[in-house]
């Protein structure tokens, strides 16, 4: 028993006992590791063949068991989630193409069509020259007043600069507010002019309406420079003297600032539309009546200068009463002297 203990010992682990270097072989593309244990597969066969019993080892187990089987799993899984990663990455950006290529195609569609335009004021070249010459003269004297008027309070009140700046940039911030009129196929706003009357007079009104007026016939396609002295006289003249004068004779009947101040933004924006139907009466009434022609605008405007006119009133009272509350000595410059 020994004897064959010790033969059946020498037979299957001998392989054990002789330490082999490892050898690396290979076609010149992927190179594999021979380990020893590799070795034992011959006597683990024997035994299986002489027992009647299971290999100890099975040539994957062995294989499984080499370090550099482990790293060329690793290497091999390493190039598989290579392969993932760029497929995922090929398909979103197939993804994010078409999407974007959709968008694209979309906004082309969006731009190529004509939007529907509303335009504010009475547009570039919309009155025959004749009138708009007519109402550039009707304009011209009242912004040269205005300016005068700048000059002598500027040298009054050295600080003054600034709050018609700011009145300003309040009326060009209110007149770019536009309501499309169903009826007429225009678009209404509000003015500011009321406000800005009360503030600074209505001299300077003319010339801050002037201002903001060019600005959105250059920049915003609102109105127009062969319109602009039309658009001068109905929201900067009459605007601002109609707001003007119901605020004084308010105040001068006994009336509370308040009923005065939304008496002027109410009056001073109903005034503008009342000018500019005038000023589209007389140029396009042709041969029949020019207080039909008027009736006619008039009626096309009131869906929205009503509840506008309403809003202006409104705007006008608030903001006096907020600097009434918050910056009182701006009252002190302002054109009514004071009694705001």
């Amino acid at each position: 028993m020994n004897a064959i203990g010790t033969k059946r010992e020498n037979e299957t682990f001998a392989p054990f006992e002789h330490r082999i270097p490892d050898a690396r072989i290979g076609d010149g593309g992927d190179r594999f590791q021979i380990s020893p244990l590799s070795h034992a597969l011959p006597a683990a066969e024997r035994l299986h063949g002489k027992f009647g019993t299971e290999p100890l080892f099975s040539f994957g187990e062995i294989g499984a068991l080499s370090p550099f089987s482990v790293e060329r799993s690793e290497e091999l899984q390493g190039r598989k989630m290579s392969s993932a990663r760029r497929d995922r990455d090929v398909r979103g950006a197939q993804y994010i193409i078409s999407r974007t290529a959709v968008v694209a195609a979309a906004a082309g569609i969006l731009v190529a069509l004509p939007p529907p335009a509303f335009a504010m004021h009475i547009s570039e070249g919309l009155l025959p020259a004749s009138w708009a010459l007519l109402w550039y003269a009707v304009a011209i004297p009242f912004v040269a007043m205005g300016l005068r008027d700048l000059k002598r309070r500027n040298g009054e009140l050295p600080y003054f600069k600034p709050l018609i700046g700011l009145v300003g940039a309040a009326v060009f911030l209110i007149s770019c507010m536009p309501v499309p009129v169903p009826t007429a196929g225009t678009c209404s706003h509000p003015a500011g002019t009321g406000l800005a009357a009360i503030l600074i007079g209505p001299g300077l009104t003319v010339v801050v309406a002037s201002i903001a007026l060019t600005l959105q016939a250059l920049f915003l396609a609102h109105g127009g420079l062969t319109t602009l002295g039309a658009n001068i006289v109905a929201m900067g003249v009459a605007g601002a003297y109609v707001g003007y004068g119901a605020y004084r004779i308010t105040r001068r009947l006994g009336l509370p600032w308040a009923l005065a101040a939304f008496l002027a933004g109410l009056l001073s924006d109903w005034a503008t539309y009342a000018m500019t139907s005038v000023e589209l009466a007389a140029a396009f009434h042709g041969g029949e009546s020019f207080s039909a022609m008027l009736a006619l605008i008039l009626i096309a405007f009131v869906p929205t200068q009503l509840p506008l006119g309403i809003f202006e009133g409104i705007l006008c009272l608030g903001a006096l009463k907020f600097i009434r509350g918050r910056k009182p000595e701006l009252l002190r410059m302002a054109a009514v002297g004071g009694k705001v």
